[in-house]
């Protein structure tokens, strides 16, 4: 069974105005004196605005769920001690005209210089799912077999329609901004790992691009661990939504990476039907329809989602996760993704609502 590992990536508002608040050094220190969460536990973000973390390698989605949980508890807890609140949400609601803060890296620096307009508005978190792959060749051809599926992966995960002050008129105004960088959308297909690389690196020696992980790909093979990468989600508001999409998406790569030790032939949508795929899953979520990628055309999201459950039970049974996604999704189709729950929040008490779900939900619980 292959196991999975979680990024999650949280930012940290003002807890009245719901601006962003550049402590993050304050917070990882509290984090670190409380004794529970060690310093590799902790990754700083390209803005000083941001926090991330990541679990350690997981068989189960319990433990996924268990470790999130204790970080973000823990997280909740530093960051109200700072005067500030932690959250779960995709973008940030709303900014200052201020040029933000960065971590102090040298890399940040870099990318800064490289884009400052793009860095200067980079208040967006995603979440991250590693898959274990057997080898890099498999990796690869997993990786082309995954690309349908992945816009009803970004569907799932909306949760960041405010931006500027205002609804941006997508359920993932994050899954927008990401199309800015130079490298983005859904990956191209590869014949093998070696074209894979040779690809890579023509693009990273023109030097538009920075280094390898300016590749913003929604999904990727890790250049550190022996996994595939999904990029394409949002944060999520609660754990339990960041580990039902890792729980699909391992048994998405699961899938594929069967197919392709099987030599199954896969599909290859059109590069522009998948990123119109990509659009149009951002803009609606899960309220509307979206593009079904292997026949072009426009379908509810939850008979989409009915095929992907479709395409992949049977590595859901395998791993034992077929009961936690299915009460997973029920529990989404009953109140909505991240997306619709924000707008209900605005909606009902403006700014002090939508800061208070962040807060509260960050560490909600089944």
């Amino acid at each position: 069974m292959a196991t999975l590992g979680i990024e999650e990536e949280y930012l940290l508002l003002h807890p009245e105005s719901g601006l962003p608040v550049f402590n993050a050094a304050d917070v990882q220190a509290l984090l670190v004196t409380g004794g529970s969460v060690k310093d590799e536990d902790i990754q700083r973000e390209l803005l000083s605005c941001q926090i991330e973390t990541a679990t350690p390698v997981c068989s189960t989605l319990t433990e996924a769920e268990e470790s999130l949980l204790n970080f973000r508890r823990q997280l909740s807890a530093a960051a109200r001690k700072s005067g500030v609140r932690a959250s779960g949400s995709a973008t940030a609601p709303r900014i200052e005209d201020s040029y933000p803060e960065l971590t102090d890296k040298q890399r940040y620096y870099k990318l800064k210089s490289s884009a400052p307009g793009i860095v200067g508005d980079q208040f967006v978190n995603g979440l991250h799912v590693h898959v274990s792959i057997p080898d890099k060749e498999t990796g690869v051809q997993a990786l082309n077999r995954i690309r349908p599926w992945l816009p009803i992966i970004t569907a799932l995960s909306t949760n960041s329609p405010f931006w500027l002050d205002r609804d941006s008129g997508f359920a993932s105004w994050r899954t927008v901004h990401y199309r800015r960088w130079p490298v983005q959308g859904c990956p191209p297909v590869f014949t093998d790992a070696a074209e894979y690389e040779r690809r890579i690196q023509r693009l990273v020696d023109t030097g538009v691009i920075i280094d390898r992980g300016v590749l913003t790909w929604v999904a990727r093979l890790s250049d550190h661990y022996p996994t595939l990468e999904v990029r394409t989600a949002d944060s999520q508001l609660e754990a339990q939504d960041s580990v039902l999409i890792g729980g699909l998406v391992r048994g998405l790569v699961s899938t594929a990476v069967r197919d392709a030790l099987e030599g199954t032939p896969f599909p290859d949508p059109d590069a522009e039907l998948l990123d119109a795929a990509q659009w149009q899953a951002a803009r609606q979520g899960l309220t509307g329809a979206v593009v079904n990628p292997l026949t072009g055309t426009l379908v509810p999201a939850r008979e989409q989602m009915d095929r992907l459950l479709e395409h992949v039970g049977d590595a859901l049974d395998d791993a034992g996760d077929t009961h936690w996604i299915l009460a997973g999704l029920t529990t989404v189709w009953e109140r909505g993704t991240g997306a619709v729950r924000q707008r209900q929040a605005m909606e009902r008490s403006g700014m002090t609502g939508l800061v208070d779900l962040y807060t509260e939900t960050l560490i909600a619980e089944r």
